[in-house]
């Protein structure tokens, strides 16, 4: 079978929004802030199972996510020990024959900023989020790329960089979506990093 490594993404310490959505939609064992993460999305989606299996055998990672689909699956471990993320990750890509730089570079698929969010909008987006409220008069920045899992690495990074609010992340699928919402100079501040953070990453 032929693997696509679609994502590979570390992230060297969760924030602590991004933490508390994983732990309030994710089904596997709930990470916390400051533990590292380890996206990875492949296709054909079956074959996430092998890439948990190895994952699992090789260190003492906890799973977050697992999401099989026909098309993709996606992967996230967590840990307390950075070294152990990294092992993970290290079994997985020589099982699967690969090097991070053989992963998919990620594409921005659109990126915006809607200023001074109206009230009736703003209860629109709240009625499908998991995450914090937006509220009437704030900014609100939205990402979309692909492959979908690298949503997360933006989200983390725009939170070290930003007071925001993390309103809805979804890494799973053909696209990754993120909201995030704040002050006009905060989400401006937060753009910047979530962009640098998807611009950072090599690939093919």
């Amino acid at each position: 079978m032929s693997i696509t490594l679609r994502t590979y993404a570390f992230l060297d310490s969760l924030q602590p929004q991004l933490a508390s959505f994983m732990g309030k939609t994710a089904k596997g064992f709930l990470p916390i802030p400051g533990m590292a993460s380890l996206w990875v999305e492949i296709a054909p989606g079956i074959a996430i199972n092998r890439v948990t299996d190895v994952a699992l055998k090789a260190s003492r990672v906890l799973p977050g996510i697992q999401v099989v689909e026909r098309a993709f699956g996606v992967l996230e471990v967590h840990h307390g020990d950075k070294g152990q993320v990294m092992q993970a990750g290290e079994a997985i890509l020589g099982a699967l024959g690969l090097e991070p730089k053989q992963r998919k570079k990620p594409k921005v698929m659109s990126q915006q900023v809607i200023r001074a969010i109206e009230p009736y909008q703003a209860q629109i987006i709240n009625r499908d989020s998991a995450g914090m409220m937006l509220l009437p008069g704030q900014s609100l920045f939205i990402l979309e790329t692909e492959p979908a899992a690298y949503v997360a690495f933006a989200a983390n990074e725009a939170e070290k960089a930003a007071n925001i609010a993390l309103v809805n992340i979804r890494p799973i699928g053909a696209f990754g979506r993120l909201w995030l919402a704040g002050t006009e100079s905060e989400i401006d501040s937060a753009a910047e990093a979530a962009m640098k953070a998807i611009e950072s990453i090599e690939g093919i």
